[in-house]
């Protein structure tokens, strides 16, 4: 009898898994970790009292230097923003401020596909150029601007992700 328990026991075991094939560490199966971004390599842009906290470096990017106008608002608001360049290939990062609703946004761009990002307000229009531009309004004030050249043009979902404000 003995000998059928402990048959019985080691078949139960190993049907719940303990004793049988060792699976793979859950590590060896996840995607690599994403770059942490932390305040050492972010940088601040305002409109007013709204800090808008966007990387200071963008992985195989140089800086380019900053912008000050968007030609494709319909208004002339404030600008301020930051240029990453690779080759010919450039992305902008940047806040437009004085937009305090969601009707006045909706109209700043024409020609411009009125979306949602993170549940708010977000405009996506492609320029004459072929520039990708992607424009959501963060917070009554302040609206968050990322355009990409067509070869950066993936970038802008990374770098959207990592803007945050505060």
């Amino acid at each position: 009898m003995r000998r059928l328990a402990a048959v019985l026991l080691m078949f139960t075991l190993t049907a719940c898994g303990v004793g049988g094939d060792p699976t793979p560490p859950l590590q060896a199966t996840l995607p690599p970790p994403k770059p942490v971004i932390t305040r050492k390599n972010m940088a601040s842009l305002s409109c007013d009292d709204t800090k808008v906290h966007v990387p200071a470096e963008i992985p195989g990017l140089d800086d380019a230097g900053k912008f000050a106008r968007l030609d494709s608002l319909r208004q002339r608001l404030k600008v301020r923003g930051r240029i990453w360049r690779e080759d010919d290939e450039r992305v902008y990062v940047g806040v437009v401020c004085g937009v305090q609703t969601a009707e006045r946004f909706s109209t700043l761009v024409a020609r411009s596909t009125l979306t949602l990002y993170q549940g708010k307000p977000a405009l996506r229009w492609i320029t004459r150029t072929g520039m990708r531009n992607f424009m959501w309004l963060e917070r009554p004030g302040t609206a968050v601007y990322i355009g990409a050249t067509p070869g950066l043009a993936t970038e802008i979902r990374l770098i959207a992700a990592d803007i945050t404000a505060a």
